[in-house]
C-alpha cells in the first residue's frame, strides 16, 4: 500500500521540476526586445507569463513569480489581454519564440522582474 502513494509522490515532483526550467535556458549574450500587444496572459507560479504579438512573430514571455509581480506592481491587470507591452530580456536556447523577460514596459510604467 506504501509503494503506490511513494510512486504518486514521487511523480508529482517530478513532473513539476521537468515542467520548470531554469534560467540557464536562455542566452544572455543575446538581449532581444519584443513589443506588441499582449494576446494570452498566464498570472500563475511559478512564474506569470503572456504571449505578445510582435511586429515578426508570437513570442512567449516568460515573467517574474506572482509574489515578485505583485511586490513591484505588475498586477493580473497591469498584463491583461489588450495591453501593449515592450519586455527586454533574453531568448531561450531550448524553446522557439519564447524569452525571459528582465524588465517589462506596459502604461509608461517598468517593472525589473529581476
Amino acid at each position: 500500500m506504501k509503494k503506490p502513494i511513494a510512486f504518486a509522490a514521487l511523480f508529482a515532483l517530478t513532473s513539476t521540476a521537468a515542467a520548470h526550467h531554469g534560467w540557464g535556458s536562455y542566452d544572455a549574450a543575446k538581449p532581444l526586445t519584443v513589443a506588441g500587444p499582449i494576446l494570452t496572459s498566464k498570472y500563475e507560479n511559478p512564474h506569470a507569463s503572456i504571449t505578445v504579438q510582435a511586429a515578426d512573430k508570437v513570442w512567449t514571455v516568460t515573467l517574474a513569480p506572482t509574489s515578485r509581480m505583485t511586490n513591484r506592481g505588475a498586477s493580473p491587470e497591469l498584463v491583461a489581454v489588450g495591453k501593449t507591452i515592450s519586455a527586454y530580456g533574453y531568448p531561450s536556447t531550448v524553446e522557439k519564440d519564447e524569452m525571459r523577460a528582465e524588465r517589462i514596459t506596459v502604461d509608461g510604467k517598468t517593472i525589473e522582474m529581476r
